[in-house]
């Protein structure tokens, strides 16, 4: 689960991360009281949507007064925003974050994410933070560093040195440094996130270090440890089916692709996708069922398919544990014959009472097409989609 950047901000600054002094505003009038209470003679407007490259975008201005800061805001808020992140779709930005303007020495990066290959949190730094980091990794990786936290210890004080004169910072910064980080990761570790991202970390002419922008992810398996964070979700920022899939218990991320896919497992999804992509295809999206799918959850699994209207062609890849081939089987039939699903159809089975199911196919005399293996099934569903 993603949240908005003034909401990572207020989680991190309790457990201790220095963050600028900010107010979210749904509204232009309610920017400029922002600005008046922040008081100095600069302020920053800042789009919140979830996407990187805002800046760069149109969505951070600085501003001079309250009254600059209420236009800018009004100008913001409704409107969509395009970045390198967004799309060409963009996001309509909907709440603007008004911070205090400070005076910027330098721009660091510090981020803390899972290494799923060394099974541990990897701590990425560099002393070339801000706008061009993704450039910076690109053209310049030897300004990338990184430290493995072993999970039975946590951060200890010489990484968070290490890293810190490997950014060249000054020695009163680098203690100050330490501590930030060790704040950040406590956070890391107690609220179950994914991703703690804070580009760019910033040194100021006063020499305090401040999370300038941030952006949390967190593990969705674990919200269930806390219910405070649920309430910080924005449905409004996720995909439209994405939400509406998850209602009824079905894993579904929207593709770019034409070939629908409804698999019973996520490996098996993922793999799904892979022989559709050798096969010559594109797949136009990951969904997994689960083990215990019913006829109801493929009913609404077809409709949410059926909604993108890219789906030139559907896969049902199955194999039948304790989601038996004959209930699926009945399941399919059910939802076609209801919804009218006016693209072709192939269905991979395996396992479980697979003949039954593969009778139940063919007595309802719909136009199905069956197939044996992966590869196959991959082929003759690239082959319809193309036409």
């Amino acid at each position: 689960m993603k949240i908005h950047e003034y909401q990572a901000k207020q989680v991190l600054s309790r457990f201790g991360v220095p963050v600028p002094r900010g107010e979210v505003a749904f509204a232009s009038a309610e920017a400029g009281d922002i600005a008046r209470r922040l008081g100095g003679d600069i302020a920053v407007v800042k789009a919140q949507i979830h996407a990187g490259g805002r800046g760069k975008g149109g969505g951070v201005k600085v501003v001079r007064s309250p009254q600059e800061a209420e236009q800018v805001a009004k100008q913001m808020i409704g409107m969509t925003l395009v970045t390198h992140q967004t799309g060409p779709d963009g996001k309509k930005v909907g709440r603007v974050l008004i911070e205090e303007g400070l005076q910027i020495d330098r721009e660091l990066y510090l981020s803390i994410v899972l290494d799923r290959a060394a099974a541990a949190p990897v701590i990425i730094a560099s002393a070339a933070g801000g706008m061009d980091i993704e450039e910076v990794a690109a053209s310049d990786p030897d300004k990338i560093l990184r430290e493995h936290i072993n999970p039975g210890t946590g951060v200890i004080a010489f990484q968070a040195r290490k890293l810190a004169f490997g950014m060249a910072l000054p020695a009163p910064v680098a203690g100050k440094f330490v501590k930030v980080l060790e704040a950040v990761y406590k956070a890391f570790v107690e609220t179950d996130a994914s991703m703690i991202e804070i580009n760019p970390l910033i040194l100021t002419k006063g020499g305090e270090l401040l999370a300038l922008d941030a952006k949390v992810s967190f593990d969705d398996n674990a919200l269930y440890r806390h219910p405070e964070l649920k309430d910080l979700r924005d449905v409004t920022e996720e995909d439209p089916l994405e939400v509406e899939a998850s209602t009824f218990s079905l894993n579904y991320i929207r593709l770019d692709g034409n070939i629908g896919c409804m698999v019973n497992g996520a490996g098996l999804a993922m793999a799904t996708m892979d022989i559709i992509k050798l096969a010559g295809g594109e797949p136009a999206n990951f969904l997994d069922v689960g083990g215990g799918a019913n006829a109801e959850q493929i009913k609404n699994a077809f409709r949410i398919l059926m909604a993108d209207k890219n789906v030139k062609a559907v896969l049902i890849n199955i194999f039948g544990g304790i989601l038996r081939c004959d209930v699926l089987a009945q399941g399919v039939v059910a939802a076609v014959t209801e919804l009218g699903v006016p693209v072709p159809i192939v269905i991979r089975m395996e396992g479980t009472n697979v003949e039954e199911g593969k009778q139940i196919l063919r007595d309802s005399k719909l136009n199905f097409t069956t197939a044996d293996s992966m590869g196959e099934a991959a082929e003759k569903v690239v082959a319809l989609a193309r036409r």
